[in-house]
């Protein structure tokens, strides 16, 4: 459904805003290391997370990746999604058809449309808040570690 830097995306803001919801900024390595991800692709996706005003970059001694406590509730999860895949996950056809509409649909069009209006929902009433405060208690996780399996 999201290309596999969107997850990543996803990931890395949800623990951005875990660690700030702690009052700590986080650098590239920790994030890379946290979402098990690259360091290299997660710096390109962090750009793209900064760029589209999701995260902030702080340069120099004590900076790293932020998102201020009071922001959090405003960022939902269709804005990271938009910034990253922009909105084909909301348009796009669900077999990766290029030309597919009410029209003229492959074979499932409609099944497929309810499945994305469900999708569009959720991620549009679903802010990096709640999320992030689920990393923080404890609750839900952003990767297997030993003890869970």
């Amino acid at each position: 459904m999201f290309s596999k830097t969107c997850e990543y995306g996803i990931r890395a803001a949800i623990f951005i805003a875990s660690e700030s919801y702690q009052d700590k900024r986080v650098g590239l390595k920790d994030i890379a290391q946290k979402i098990d991800s690259p360091e290299a692709f997660t710096a390109k996706i962090l750009q793209i997370l900064a760029r589209n005003k999701i995260v902030n970059s702080i340069k120099g001694v004590g900076g790293g990746f932020e998102i201020p406590k009071k922001k959090m509730k405003k960022i939902n999860m269709t804005q990271i999604v938009k910034a990253i895949d922009g909105d084909v996950v909301f348009t796009g056809c669900g077999l990766g058809l290029s030309k597919c509409s009410d029209e003229h649909p492959c074979p499932a069009h409609f099944k497929f449309e309810t499945i994305r209006t469900e999708l569009a929902t959720m991620l549009e009433n679903t802010n990096l808040e709640e999320l992030a405060l689920g990393v923080v208690s404890g609750e839900t996780f952003l990767r297997y570690s030993a003890t869970q399996l």
